[in-house]
């Protein structure tokens, strides 16, 4: 799991390899590929009508925005355990909540980075409203959190239990 705190983003050795894995895959085997499909795509002529090329550039594109965004995050990245399951909401966390202690009206979701949302799992990152407004706070415990409108909701911690992936 993750957690950014200034520049530093917290991971656990799994969610480091994970990433890591990855970049070196983006950095080497996908950019031979999309190389490649980028000089067969300009050998079929005119480029400006060439939608192979330009499909071919865009996913280059966003392709190198990965490499500089996880390059970024692992400089950045202290490595360290899950968190530990003593009821305390942080980064790594399945967390349920109740609005406005209606036990009927709850949510669960993950307290994590969006980089380990995965369908399923509903994930907010520990920098959102709602992230900011539970970190720290106990099972039992009200926080409150505030509303894109700028009103201010409560919830109250139902269980909070280490991510089990």
């Amino acid at each position: 799991m993750t957690q950014t705190s200034d520049n530093v983003t917290w991971l656990t050795q799994e969610a480091y390899n994970q990433l890591k894995a990855e970049l070196e895959y983006l950095s080497g085997p996908a950019r031979t590929e999309i190389a490649a499909k980028i000089a067969e795509a300009r050998e079929e002529g005119d480029l400006r009508e060439n939608g192979g090329y330009h499909a071919a550039k865009e996913e280059q594109g966003k392709q190198e925005l990965r490499v500089r965004q996880l390059t970024q995050m692992l400089e950045s990245a202290k490595v360290g355990e899950a968190p530990a399951d003593d009821g305390v909401v942080e980064p790594g966390m399945v967390v349920t909540i109740a609005f406005d202690g209606d036990v009927d009206d709850t949510l669960t979701f993950l307290l994590a980075s969006r980089e380990y949302a995965s369908e399923g799992t509903t994930t907010y990152s520990p920098q959102s409203p709602l992230g900011q407004g539970v970190s720290g706070k106990k099972v039992g415990e009200e926080a409150q959190y505030e509303l894109p409108n700028g009103k201010m909701a409560m919830v109250k911690i139902l269980e909070a239990k280490p991510y089990q992936g």
